[in-house]
């Protein structure tokens, strides 16, 4: 076995090269002629190599955790996800020869559970949400692991000031833009630790951008921001993977929002079948919570005779959801009618 040092030296330094291997993602403007004069941006996190936002949290979690020396060479790595953290966390455990247990709810898509065992993860599953947090413990000092822990570290892992963050590159992609500093930035709430570094960022920066985060159904963040009560539980999770939470998580920070909406998850899934035939692409149901609130906005500054941009971010792709929001059954069953919230999002005529 390497010195200690050495090994965690070169896991540093690969996953460093990983890094310098990909390209930024993409930033793709939407052309909607019934909102003239506010532009409409989706930050594209669906093009890294593990296809969703949570590859660049899973890249820092691994980067903090081997810096602070909780990871040495050998070190079973358990964290607990709805999915795709785990599918990101997966990857960088394979790159590093590490094992890997994603502690998992029993409703996670069949698709994400697939991509976690393709990266060599086991995935060990729980009956309820809310489950996740012990159990994972449980394994890791079973095991003589790391829990890796994203709902509390995914807020501190990221330098929130500007190096290669999801912040810095928004903004930079908008310089040439007709509005480069944008009236909003909207996004949902998982961990907490994208709206963390983004509206950190923007503070840091003293831009006159406002955050605006949304929450979906059967998530506390919402009433937590209102209420400030850190004791907020609830005994089901959200339907709308990867965002939204049955407690207030230590890495979600308030005091960085200066909005917060909630969004109906039928709206939400409503959205993504809508985008489909702007853009030509499935995206996940993170997404539509995104864009509906983003567009819930544009059409407020439209009416206030307002021009300006709004950027929002598309989390993953729709393919790793064909058999619950692309089912027409898993809808009917799930979410329930789906045609009021398309003809709001047909007509741009919103409550």
């Amino acid at each position: 076995m390497k010195d200690c040092r050495q090994w965690v030296n070169e896991a540093i330094s690969k996953i460093e090269a990983d890094f310098q291997r990909s390209a930024d993602t993409h930033l793709i403007k939407m052309d909607i002629a019934a909102l003239d004069g506010v532009d409409i941006y989706l930050k594209d996190e669906s093009t890294h190599p593990t296809g969703s936002l949570k590859h660049r949290l899973a890249r820092s979690l691994f980067l903090y955790a081997l810096c602070n020396g909780w990871i040495k060479e050998g070190t079973p790595i358990i964290e607990s996800s709805s999915g795709s953290t785990a599918i990101s966390e997966a990857y960088f455990a394979r790159l590093l020869g590490l094992p890997f247990i994603a502690v998992i709810p029993d409703s996670t898509a069949s698709k994400k559970i697939r991509q976690i065992e393709f990266y060599g993860g086991r995935c060990h599953r729980v009956s309820n949400a809310c489950e996740i947090y012990a159990e994972s413990h449980r394994l890791a000092k079973e095991l003589g692991g790391h829990y890796m822990d994203q709902f509390t570290y995914a807020e501190r892992a990221t330098d929130w000031r500007g190096n290669n963050n999801i912040a810095k590159s928004i903004f930079d992609q908008l310089r040439y833009e007709p509005h480069p500093v944008p009236d909003w930035v909207v996004m949902s709430s998982g961990t907490g630790g994208t709206s963390a570094t983004i509206g950190r960022y923007i503070r840091y920066r003293q831009l006159p951008t406002k955050l605006c985060v949304v929450d979906p159904d059967n998530s506390v963040f919402y009433d937590y921001f209102k209420t400030g009560d850190p004791g907020l539980t609830l005994k089901k999770g959200s339907r709308i993977e990867g965002i939204g939470r049955p407690r207030v998580e230590p890495s979600f920070v308030p005091g960085v929002v200066d909005e917060m909406r909630r969004i109906p998850d039928a709206a939400a899934i409503a959205t993504i079948h809508w985008l489909e035939g702007v853009i030509g692409r499935k995206v996940g149901p993170s997404t539509g919570t995104n864009l509906y609130g983003a567009l819930q906005i544009a059409v407020e500054m439209k009416k206030a005779g307002r021009k300006g941009a709004v950027v929002t971010l598309l989390c993953d792709s729709g393919q790793r959801y064909l058999d619950t929001c692309y089912d027409a059954d898993w809808i009917q069953c799930e979410i329930g009618e789906l045609e009021p919230w398309l003809r709001k999002l047909n007509t741009f005529v919103f409550d």
